[in-house]
Order: structure tokens, then C-alpha cells, then sequence
């Protein structure tokens, strides 16, 4: 039986996922399933670093206008240049470095 980060690892080996997209994956439902995984990415950041790879992270976008936001662990919530809620989420993948 794997653990909730070792399958979140696993497809993240594969190909690249969104948080919704992770959440949908392992059935996960309810309001505080993206935080929930945020904070796995988080802990598996450092763990896949130990293993010789590394978490890329395909920062979070305004659909609206386009701003591009920090890579980083967390999902934004509005446009810091046009204050849209229309952003595209982060997406992260697991490769080699």
C-alpha cells in the first residue's frame, strides 16, 4: 500500500500535474484537499532532492492578463496587475537532475 506522497511522487514522475489535477487523481474531495496536497509538495520537494532529483514548478499564470507569477508551492487567488481571479495553477513534475 502506497502513501498519499508516494503516489503524488509517482505521477509526478510521469508527467506533469496541476493541484486540481493531483486532487482528482487520488480522489481527493472537499475544501482543504489542494492545501492538503500543497503541503505534500512541500515535504516532497525535499525528499525527491535527497534522491538526486528535483520538483520543477511551471509557475501560476493570469489568464486575463498574462502576469506570471513566482514559482513557488502555492496557488495564488488574484492578480496582483489586474486583480482577475482567472489564474492558470501552478503545475509541478519530478525529473533527474
Amino acid at each position: 500500500m502506497m502513501t498519499r506522497r508516494q503516489k503524488i511522487i509517482k505521477l509526478l514522475e510521469e508527467r506533469d500535474y496541476s493541484v486540481s489535477e493531483l486532487a482528482l487523481m487520488l480522489e481527493m474531495r472537499g475544501r482543504g484537499s489542494k492545501k492538503i496536497i500543497l503541503e505534500d509538495l512541500k515535504v516532497i520537494a525535499n525528499i525527491v532532492k535527497r534522491e538526486g532529483k528535483v520538483l520543477l514548478i511551471q509557475p501560476a499564470q493570469c489568464r486575463k492578463c498574462g502576469f506570471v507569477f513566482k514559482a513557488e508551492i502555492k496557488s495564488p487567488g488574484k492578480c496582483p496587475k489586474c486583480r482577475s481571479e482567472w489564474i492558470e495553477e501552478p503545475r509541478f513534475k519530478i525529473e533527474l537532475r
